[in-house]
């Protein structure tokens, strides 16, 4: 079979993206757009790096390293207790809550389920 995709990459697709908004806008709105699409463009990468600075601040001295998402309750448990220098071997579920709650300085919740999924 034939492949008909276009092979268009990077620059091109500025360059259409250029013409397109020439084609629709017309020239003579084509500078507001652009002022008005680069004041975007600055406003969401300030927004982005106030949040990244924030979430660093909120993270402190905790090393959480995450690399996708977890499956059970006791991966989550144990990346966390990683994260805080708990060694996780021959623990039960509850017993690295208790360590890690007491790393964090907070305290058991009395109303937690007993059971332990190992």
């Amino acid at each position: 079979m034939f492949d008909f995709s276009l092979n268009i990459i990077g620059n091109d697709w500025i360059m259409i993206a250029i013409v397109a908004m020439a084609l629709l806008l017309g020239t003579k709105r084509l500078p507001d757009a652009t002022k008005k699409l680069a004041k975007i463009m600055a406003q969401y990468d300030k927004t982005k790096n106030m949040v990244q600075e924030e979430i660093q601040k909120a993270k402190g001295e905790f090393n959480i390293n995450v690399s996708g998402p977890v499956m059970s309750e006791r991966q989550k448990l144990e990346t966390l207790a990683k994260s805080l220098g708990v060694n996780t071997e021959g623990k039960t579920d509850d017993d690295l809550r208790n360590l890690v709650n007491a790393k964090l300085g907070g305290s058991a919740k009395p109303d937690q389920d007993s059971t332990s999924k190992q």
